[in-house]
């Protein structure tokens, strides 16, 4: 059966599913649109797949096999989170990771674990999960008041790394970073009083404190720090976006 009306439960739940961080939460799942980002998710935790009618007749090969629920184009429209829709939209089952497991499931070999307070952004989320995938990076610790990492937005940026990244949200993250600290792992914050990241500064297991986009990091997650660094600014420039001053210093980390 197509589903052709908006206020069909089942899409109701599905947008309130992709708007609300609380439903999110409580239902332990997620949404992930696009064809790319759907043949990303593994195989145990897809939950439940919506597709428009457009989509199921030019992609029957891809659906093959699979159970999913047909709607209209212009039903699709109405909850899709971008202006134009690729057709297929999936229900995820959340991941759960505790800074422990972060923490000791690192490489044998250096490792580097990063840390977020506060980012808000959920692009620069999504973007530094891409390139901490990228740059080898063990894991990823977040004070539970960044951007919900399940923001629809966030996924999008993450481009399926949000599925092979491990991550953990902690409500005390100066805890955490003395678990790091407790665990032989060096603690570099970016701060603005630090030396030059480039230095020589980052060696054996280490773990990047990164702060908020206007802020930085609170001054009780920089004070647990064994050492502060700063990226070397030229022109009028103050500071760098999140993302990207955060993948600067995660390809130093591993170089």
């Amino acid at each position: 059966m197509i589903i052709t009306s908006p206020s069909n439960e089942q899409i109701k739940k599905l947008i309130q599913l992709k708007e609300k961080t609380k439903v999110r939460k409580s239902t332990g799942t997620f949404t992930v649109e696009g064809i790319k980002m759907f043949l990303e998710i593994p195989k145990d935790d897809l939950v439940s797949i919506y597709v428009s009618e457009s989509f199921e007749k030019k992609n029957m090969s891809l659906l093959s096999g699979k159970e999913y629920q047909i709607v209209s184009d212009a039903v699709f429209k109405k909850f899709s989170d971008t202006v134009s829709p690729q057709g297929i939209m999936a229900i995820v089952k959340q991941k759960e990771y505790t800074v422990n497991q972060i923490i000791s499931s690192r490489n044998q070999k250096k490792s580097c674990i990063v840390v977020l307070d506060r980012i808000q952004d959920p692009g620069n989320l999504g973007t530094i999960v891409r390139t901490a995938e990228a740059a080898g990076i063990s894991g990823i610790i977040m004070s539970s008041d960044c951007a919900d990492i399940y923001n629809p937005k966030v996924i999008r940026s993450t481009m399926g790394s949000i599925f092979r990244v491990p991550f953990a949200v902690t409500d005390n993250l100066p805890e955490a970073v003395d678990d790091l600290k407790r665990d032989g792992i060096i603690t570099y914050a970016a701060h603005l009083k630090g030396k030059l990241y480039n230095s020589g500064m980052l060696y054996n297991d280490c773990a990047l404190l990164i702060g908020n986009e206007a802020k930085g990091l609170r001054k009780e997650v920089s004070d647990k720090a064994d050492k502060l660094i700063k990226i070397p600014m030229a022109g009028k420039v103050e500071s760098l976006n999140a993302a990207v001053a955060t993948a600067i210093l995660m390809y130093e980390a591993g170089r």
